[in-house]
Order: structure tokens, then C-alpha cells, then sequence
């Protein structure tokens, strides 16, 4: 069942932002600072600059396929179901760890103010977000949407009083570790960045996708990079470097040097309201990954259901729930390391799918937004992915690996004899082997996730499309020829002979030719029936001789109808005068590698549809 789109640009920013300002700005620094020094700020800058590039592919992503569990989404139709589960898996780890980092935040908060012991604390805060989640995606979202504006706004207050209290001698020995621990650590404090991961996950609920997405991801992107690279500036020039790198709250401990217990008590809320807010969006974005998997049949079917007026997934979100509540008993370092390991790893997997979705040339794969410099930031983005993983040491390879073994047995033993589809890694090696590909259904999909998208309803042209035999002929033929083959086709279809609706071709040819260009024709003649209308549709490889001025017709439509369906008649004729006017026609309809991506082109084109608001 789909879910509801009620995201707004918004939303979308804050969803992302939310997600992204935690942990990672209000307690990482302090550890981040003791393998750099005072260049903190530029690791920050630079985990900035490597989400980009990430966020460009998720992006192209996520615009040519808005479904709920992102990613994971993503790599299945890409790389297939193995792959898929694998990324899934990894994918829904990374945002709930995201998210117990989180919660582990606002419980040292609590702890720091009330005493109270942190397990206890940290069950309680989860709870209250799953039931946040629960009650419905809308709601909670226009909860985020306040708390990351309070948080923007004290955060900025911070950076502008804070930027009179800098002592610039800090600065001095800007990398007392070499500049190397600068470019190392910037993957360390990646998980700051996680959010964008997140929103991925939920873009099936997004409202006007192909505009919300891209917007709202790079905006949110970039706020976040500018104020961590400021906020960070202010506190090296204020805070000492002994009492930074010790320092489970750095923010904190700077604010109340230069604003007294006011700006502490600022600092302080603000990192709650952070907490509050990656916690409710990545318990939101976490729980789509096993929706998105039970939807394919690769995790068991209860697993999707949803209830509620806004469809809520309410299994996927207790079960991850759960898996936060029990994450929380990980040590911090250990859950910082999964958290960066398992997003640096979806980042990786999202740059693949791209490379691999352009280059099986899937018809149906159209991405509004498309990530530049293909696939050179691809493969760059790849490797340095790829480098901050290892370099992260053994233990993040052990954790790797654990997820990786949880997730083939999940495939082996459920999944695998469960789901059986196409995915473009497939169209690529058919293509290589020369091999047909069976399975329509990934094209099929990606054609309805299009006019879903595009808010395209069918109209009565299309419903024909769907159903007219389309020819694809390989060799050169003459226009009597071809007007005999596809007559034999017209009399099955109706009371009127084959040799009557040859004749009635040629008449209505030699009446003024139907060739609209040395490209197209579209032969159409009226016949003597009641309540009949029929299309059929080819492609010329070699050329069709119609005349001398048009002796290499690629592209034919042809239209039969009685009388009384004259209306359809200049209806058809109008819808496919508008697609064969669209830009790179011609292009496409000689690159199509089949019958059924021809009538695919005709039902995706851009033209006005009869009834919709196009």
C-alpha cells in the first residue's frame, strides 16, 4: 500500500537538517579534537564536502525513483535482491545508530541535569519517539520543522557572540597532528552528515518530489557544513585545547566561558532540541528500510503493514525501536564508528547504483535531477568511501562483516526464495551478451513510479497504447508491403478484409502523402463499421518507402477507426503529433532495444493529457 505524500520542501530541510545536527556537533568535537588539534573545524567542512558528493547520487536517486526505504531501494534495482538486502540492512543500521547516538545525547543531557542513570533514561526517550512515530508522519514532521528552527536560530546566536570572544592565537599550530589527522578524522565525524541518508528513505511521501528532494537535501547540506564550520571556528578561539579535548560537551563548556550561565543553559537546550530531533527523524527514515524490504519479499510481509489515517508502517517502526534500545547498550566510540561505517557504506552503495542504472540504458530510468560529472564523481566518491571505511581499522572491518553475514542469512534463508525480478545490473550483461531480457518488470515499475511522480493520470490514448500491436521491423520494405502486413493484423481485429483495408491505405496515400517528415508518418483512414478504432504502431530499422520525398520512414502510426469514433480519431492524432515534436524523438525511438520500450517512449512522453492538468 502506498504511503501518503505529505512532505513539504519544509519538511524535507528539516527532516534532513534535523537529522544531521546531533551528537556528531554537540559531543563529537571533543573527540574529534584530540586526533587534530585546533583544524577541527576543517574535518567538519571536509565530512561536509564528501556528503556532496554522496548526496548528488542519492539525489538523481531519489528524484527517478521516490520510494520509501531509499537506498536499499535504490541498490535492489540496480544490483538485484542480494545486493539489495545487503545495502537494506546496512542502510537501516546506519540511521538507527544515527539515531541511538542521538538518544545517547539527550541522556547525558538529562544525566548532566538531573542525575538519573543513562540506560534508564536513554529506554524512556526511546520509547517516547517510537510513540511520536507512530501517531502519524505528518505531525511529526511539523514537530521537527519548530525544533530545527529554535536550534538554528540559538546555534547562529552562538556563532555571533561567540565570534567577539576568539583568541586567534589558538589558530597558530593548526595542526599540531599533521595535516593528514585533519583529512582521517573528516571520516570519523561523517556520521555528523547521516541525515541525508535518511531522507532518502521517505522520499515516497514527498510531495512534488522532483523539486522538494534536490532543494531540500543541498539547502539542508549546505546550512549544516556553514554553521558546524563556524560554530567549530568559534569554539577552538575560545576554548582552551586542554579542557576541548576532554570535553564531552565542548559547545556547552565555550557558550558558558563567554555568555555565563545563560548561554550554557542556551547551548545546552539547543543540544536537546538537536537530539530530540535526530532521534524522531531517523526512528522515522529507519523504520521505511523494513517496509521497503517486506514490500519486495525480502523480510516477512508483516513487516509492511501499515495503519492509521496516514498509513503509518507502525511494525517497522516498533521493531526499530527496538534495535535502538538495544544499541544503546554499545559503548560511545564503538556506536561512532558503526554509526560513520554503516553511512559511509550506504554513500558507497548509492554511487554504484548510479553507474550501473546509466549505464544498463534503461528507458525508464528518468531522474529529474542528474549528479554532474558522471562517472568521475562517481568512482572518485567510491574510493574515497571505500578509504575512509578501512581506515577507520579492524574494528570497523568486524562490524562490517557482522552486518554483512546478518544480512545474506536473511537473504538465503527468506529472501532468496521469495523474490525473483529483473534489475539493471541484468540489462547491462544482456546488452554485453546480446541476450534479450525476459522480465519486463523493472521497466514496468519505473514507468508507473514516473507517472506517479509526474502526477500523469492515462488517458484514453495511452489505455490504446498499452494494448496495439507495435512492429519492429529489421530490413528495408516498400510502402505496399507494409501496408499488406499490417492489413493481415487489422482484418483479425475486425469484420473488414484484409485486401479492403490495403486498399483503403493506398486510396488515402495517394490522396496526399501521410508522411508528416522525412521521419514520421501516420496513414489513417476511415472504415465502413460501426464502433471500431484500432492503432497499430512500427518502427523501420532500414526504412519504409512511402515516396520519392519520404523514402526512409522510420517511425509509423497507424489509425483505423469508423465514423463515429471521429473524435478519437483527432484526439490520437493530436497526442502523437505532440510526441513525435518532443526533443531527442528520433533518438530514442532508433536506440529503443524492443518493442516494448518503443511503446514505453509513447507512454512516457511529455505531451498534454486529455482530463489531467498538465
Amino acid at each position: 500500500m502506498a504511503l501518503e505524500k505529505k512532505l513539504s520542501l519544509i519538511d524535507v530541510f528539516s527532516i534532513a537538517t534535523g537529522a544531521m545536527i546531533s551528537s556528531g556537533i554537540f559531543i563529537l568535537p571533543g573527540l574529534a579534537f584530540a586526533r587534530t588539534g585546533p583544524g577541527v573545524f576543517i574535518s567538519y567542512i571536509l565530512a561536509g564536502f564528501m556528503a556532496l558528493l554522496g548526496t548528488f547520487s542519492v539525489i538523481e536517486l531519489a528524484t527517478a525513483m521516490p520510494r520509501a526505504g531509499g537506498v536499499y531501494y535504490f541498490v535492489t534495482r540496480a544490483m538485484g535482491p542480494l545486493s539489495g538486502t545487503v545495502s537494506g540492512i546496512f542502510s537501516w543500521v546506519a540511521v538507527s545508530l544515527k539515531s541511538a547516538f542521538a538518544i545517547f545525547g539527550i541522556s547525558e543531557v538529562v544525566h548532566v541535569l538531573t542525575g538519573l542513570s543513562l540506560v534508564p533514561v536513554s529506554m524512556v526517550m526511546t520509547a517516547a519517539f517510537v510513540g511520536m512515530n507512530l501517531y502519524g508522519v505528518k505531525e511529526t514532521a511539523n514537530l521537527e520543522t519548530i525544533l530545527v528552527f529554535i536550534l538554528l536560530l540559538i546555534m547562529t546566536a552562538y556563532i555571533i557572540v561567540g565570534f567577539g570572544h576568539m583568541d586567534v592565537r589558538r589558530f597558530e599550530n593548526i595542526a599540531p597532528h599533521g595535516f593528514n589527522s585533519i583529512v582521517i578524522t573528516a571520516g570519523f565525524v561523517f556520521v555528523s552528515f547521516g541525515g541525508l541518508v535518511s531522507v532518502a528513505s521517505v522520499s515516497e511521501e514527498v510531495n512534488n518530489p522532483t523539486r522538494n528532494i534536490p532543494l531540500g537535501l543541498i539547502s539542508a547540506l549546505l546550512v549544516v557544513t556553514v554553521i558546524y564550520g563556524f560554530l567549530l571556528m568559534v569554539t577552538v578561539g575560545v576554548l582552551s585545547p586542554e579542557k576541548f579535548g576532554s570535553s564531552v560537551t565542548p559547545i556547552a563548556d565555550s557558550a558558558r566561558i563567554f555568555s555565563g550561565k545563560g548561554g550554557y543553559t542556551a547551548i545546552t537546550v539547543a543540544a536537546a532540541l538537536a537530539f530530540i530531533t535526530t532521534a524522531i527523524s531517523g526512528i522515522m527514515s529507519a523504520s521505511r528500510f523494513p517496509l521497503a524490504l517486506a514490500r519486495d519479499g525480502l523480510l516477512p510481509e508483516f513487516f509492511s503493514k501499515v495503519a492509521g489515517k496516514d498509513k503509518t508502517p507502525f511494525v517497522s517502526i516498533l521493531a526499530t525501536g527496538i534495535f535502538i534500545a538495544v544499541t544503546l547498550l554499545l559503548p560511545l566510540d564503538v556506536l561512532v564508528k558503526a554509526a560513520s561505517t554503516v553511512i559511509l557504506t550506504a554513500n558507497l552503495f548509492a554511487n554504484a547504483a548510479v553507474i550501473i542504472l546509466r549505464e544498463s540504458r534503461i528507458q525508464n530510468y528518468r531522474p529529474t535531477f542528474k549528479a554532474p560529472f558522471y562517472p568521475w564523481l562517481q568512482l572518485a566518491s567510491i574510493i574515497l568511501f571505500g578509504f575512509f571505511i578501512i581506515d577507520m581499522g579492524i574494528s570497523t572491518i568486524e562490524i562490517s562483516s557482522g552486518l554483512l553475514i546478518f544480512a545474506l542469512v536473511i537473504y538465503f534463508l527468506y529472501g532468496r526464495k521469495r523474490e525473483s525480478r529483473d534489475y539493471a545490473f541484468l540489462h547491462i550483461i544482456a546488452r554485453i551478451t546480446n541476450r534479450k531480457i525476459k522480465s519486463r518488470h523493472l521497466e514496468t515499475e519505473l514507468r508507473e513510479i514516473i507517472h506517479e511522480r509526474d502526477d500523469v493520470s492515462h488517458d484514453e490514448f495511452d489505455e490504446i497504447i498499452k494494448k496495439c500491436t507495435i512492429f519492429d521491423i529489421e530490413s528495408p520494405m516498400t510502402r505496399q508491403d507494409f501496408f499488406s502486413m499490417v492489413s493481415r493484423d487489422f482484418a483479425d481485429l475486425t469484420t473488414i478484409s484484409s485486401e479492403e483495408i490495403s486498399t483503403l491505405l493506398e486510396e488515402r496515400e495517394s490522396e496526399s502523402s501521410t508522411a508528416v517528415t522525412e521521419f514520421v508518418a501516420i496513414p489513417h483512414i476511415v472504415l465502413e463499421c460501426e464502433d471500431e478504432f484500432l492503432m497499430m504502431v512500427a518502427r523501420a530499422k532500414e526504412g519504409i518507402s512511402f515516396s520519392e520525398d519520404a523514402s526512409d520512414i522510420k517511425a509509423v502510426f497507424i489509425i483505423a477507426g469508423s465514423k463515429n469514433t471521429r473524435l478519437m480519431h483527432l484526439r490520437a492524432l493530436a497526442a502523437i503529433s505532440q510526441t513525435v515534436s518532443e526533443k531527442d524523438f528520433e533518438e530514442k525511438w532508433m536506440s529503443s532495444t524492443g518493442i516494448n520500450q518503443l511503446r514505453d517512449l509513447i507512454l512516457l512522453s511529455g505531451r498534454k493529457r486529455l482530463g489531467t492538468h498538465q
